[in-house]
């Protein structure tokens, strides 16, 4: 399916150059002078080799339709995830770089959504947020309540990640998977 460039969203499969890509990150960049254009980091699903190509926003592309299905995250063995069917309880084993930066965020019976192209996995999604302990956190700098502060924290799964004065180490917190920004403290 033909979609303008300045549609082009992570996570989606696209086909350039007669080979299938999957976009990382995608930046409208409008300079100065001149018509605006799209700079997209996508890897190749095949060999793993990643590229920046820049296109104008007018310009189309050639989005390949995913299928999306749900497994429950089983475990992870070396490079590769491996995930079950909770319809069918079949097990199946995806390489671990789908999920690039959210990896950490990874919980033992998690949901998460496997894109597929052709019965290929192509990209993984997390819920968009997880509950995690600050392990270690900054004491509080007094004097700096005039506009909204942050310190930094570290949590159980090894992420740093900036949260509001009153969250002490041993608190359970909720995170955005997507960015590993605070959202609010944990309610259970």
């Amino acid at each position: 399916m033909k979609q303008q460039a300045n549609l082009i969203r992570a996570g989606q499969v696209i086909e350039h150059d007669g080979r299938r890509w999957t976009v990382l990150k995608q930046q409208i960049i409008t300079p100065g002078k001149g018509g605006a254009f799209i700079q997209v980091e996508m890897r190749d699903l095949k060999t793993g080799n990643k590229t920046n190509e820049r296109w104008r926003t007018a310009d189309s592309v050639e989005r390949l339709m995913t299928e999306d299905r749900e497994y429950l995250y089983s475990y992870t063995d070396g490079a590769s995830l491996v995930l079950m069917d909770p319809e069918t309880f079949e097990q199946s084993m995806i390489p671990v770089d789908l999920l690039g930066d959210q990896a950490p965020f990874l919980q033992d019976n998690m949901t998460i959504n496997v894109h597929l192209v052709e019965g290929d996995p192509v990209g993984v999604e997390l819920p968009p947020h997880v509950t995690l302990e600050i392990i270690e956190a900054d004491p509080v700098v007094k004097g700096q309540t005039a506009s909204s502060s942050y310190k930094p924290a570290v949590l159980s799964n090894g992420v740093k990640t900036m949260v509001p004065p009153f969250i002490e180490a041993g608190e359970r917190i909720v995170v955005r998977t997507e960015d590993a920004s605070y959202v609010e403290r944990a309610k259970d």
